[in-house]
């Protein structure tokens, strides 16, 4: 799984660890062309070499104030990744397998750069190194293992 570490500018998701997407532009055909057309300008994914596989449940972002709609895609080979530097600091590969294992599981406290005073008890996946993925990401995170957990039974 492919996630990315955002980067340090102090909006709404600085530094926080997410998927790649972003607005979505006139030119855009529809939600599914603006999440491939955001991954190639972040992270260099070329659009072609990805097959969606689906689209998950739309989110809405309070924070951003933000309308999420993520789309699992597929590449048979690993990407060479081109990142924008004025998005994103780094990607984070995770196995699917072990970001989905139980003991990853976690639930801790976070602040949101724009809300610095408020500190949020949420659920969240920890990573080996300590990395927190928490918010949209995790909720999406868990909307994927649900339909996979389902999709094995």
């Amino acid at each position: 799984m492919l996630l990315m570490k955002r980067r340090e500018d102090n909006t709404a998701h600085s530094g926080q660890v997410s998927f790649p997407g972003g607005s979505y532009e006139t030119t855009d055909a529809d939600f599914k062309a603006t999440a491939l057309r955001e991954a190639q300008e972040e992270v260099g994914i070329v659009s072609s070499d990805v097959d969606i596989l689906g689209a998950l449940t739309p989110l809405y972002i309070p924070v951003s104030n933000f309308n999420v709609y993520p789309f699992v895609g597929y590449s048979a080979q690993r990407p060479q990744y081109n990142l924008s530097l004025n998005e994103v600091s780094y990607t984070i590969e995770v196995p699917v397998d072990k970001l989905l294992h139980p003991a990853r599981k976690t639930i801790t406290d976070v602040r949101s750069p724009v809300m610095p005073d408020v500190i949020r008890n949420v659920n969240a996946y920890k990573l080996d190194d300590g990395t927190i993925i928490w918010g949209a990401t995790a909720m999406i995170i868990s909307e994927l293992e649900t339909i996979l957990s389902e999709a094995v039974q």
